[in-house]
């Protein structure tokens, strides 16, 4: 099974970070989370991401706030998907991480979800992968299906309670 790896520009993207680290654990997929900065550390972020595919990885999120270089950096440096994740900083509220990480030059893609959306990181990480992996793409299916039954029930109970 190919591994997820997480990467934050600094320890204070952690908090922002566990949701999707939650949602692998969920899942059973093995990962790895490091924190390399685009700007502090380039040689050892980009060392990880030339790596990144001989090293077992089949996605990559990066997760990082203000400028927001790199998710940019890793995929300038790997064919393999990366996922950016926008977080929210003081400063302006995430529109600057989130268009730094959304604007990217062609042939250098970044998928990007919302400011702070790192499960949805983590799900289109899985969901990546899921096309080479039966048991990831059953478990997405299952998870699909309790919260479409999950809506449905309280579907019910609002019409009941609701209609005349």
């Amino acid at each position: 099974m190919k591994k997820i790896a997480i990467i934050m520009g600094s320890d204070s993207d952690l908090p922002v970070v566990e949701k999707g680290i939650q949602v692998l654990e969920e899942y059973g997929v093995p990962y790895e989370v490091h924190v390399y900065s685009a700007h502090r550390t380039p040689v050892e972020a980009k060392e990880f991401s030339v790596n990144a595919r001989q090293n077992g990885f089949g996605a990559i999120i990066a997760a990082a706030g203000k400028a927001a270089h790199l998710a940019g950096a890793i995929a300038a440096n790997t064919t393999l998907p990366v996922i950016g994740i926008p977080v929210k900083s003081s400063t302006l509220d995430g529109l600057d991480a989130l268009l730094s990480t959304v604007q990217m030059p062609s042939g250098i893609p970044v998928a990007t979800v919302a400011i702070d959306g790192a499960a949805n990181a983590a799900l289109l990480a899985l969901q990546i992968l899921s096309v080479s992996d039966a048991d990831i793409a059953d478990k997405l299916d299952a998870a699909r299906r309790s919260a479409a039954e999950a809506v449905l029930k309280k579907n019910e109970a609002i019409s009941a309670r609701f209609s005349n």
